[in-house]
């Protein structure tokens, strides 16, 4: 899953929030250096990855990339699974797309000095740019495919995979529901255990 799903499975805590969304820049063991909070999400990011890695249904969804696409179509398939997020984001949230990504950029600047420094330069392109939003169009999701492009110095063409996209854009938004209502029954689960983890090891 790419960042909207990070977040969007984190709830309402926004030290969570922060922990889930800035994981991949956190390496093995240093996730214990910030707030417990923060620890949490990370660990809950890592939980989502392997989730998903592991999923018949997001198996079935990249493996219609794999041939053209190779290791990246693991990266483009978490695009993809947002844009369906984004798209039919009203059927997961009563706050609007546009207001939940607005707040979520103000808690970047709030907290930015908990933010890794890869995470901190990231951050500025993506609220200049509205990634969160972006995510839910066509148009928008193209533009962060060419994006990703660039900063792979061109090597996979990802932004072609709109050909796949519309080809078998029925197919892939019906295994993203059914997929990630599993994914956020799990993640409820993850949370709670996470937070019976933590106060066991701080009694």
């Amino acid at each position: 899953m790419n960042f909207l799903a990070h977040i969007y499975l984190s709830g309402e805590h926004d030290l969570l929030k922060i922990g889930n969304f800035m994981a991949d820049s956190v390496r093995g063991k240093q996730y214990q250096t910030f707030p417990l909070e923060i620890q949490k999400g990370i660990l809950l990011h890592r939980f989502i990855d392997s989730f998903t890695d592991a999923h018949p249904l997001y198996r079935q969804s990249k493996h219609r990339l794999h041939a053209k696409y190779g290791h990246y179509s693991g990266v483009i398939m978490d695009i993809f699974y947002d844009h369906f997020l984004a798209k039919n984001w009203s059927r997961y949230s009563a706050t609007s797309l546009e207001e939940y990504a607005a707040d979520f950029y103000a808690l970047l600047k709030e907290k930015h000095s908990w933010l890794t420094e890869k995470t901190q330069h990231m951050v500025p392109y993506m609220i200049a740019r509205n990634w969160l939003v972006c995510y839910s169009s066509l148009e928008g999701l193209e533009k962060i495919l060419f994006q990703m492009d660039r900063r792979t110095q061109q090597r996979a063409q990802m932004h072609d995979a709109m050909i796949e996209l519309k080809q078998f854009y029925t197919e892939f938004e019906n295994e993203f529901f059914v997929f990630f209502d599993e994914l956020e029954l799990a993640c409820r689960e993850k949370k709670a255990n996470l937070n019976q983890q933590f106060t066991h090891a701080s009694d």
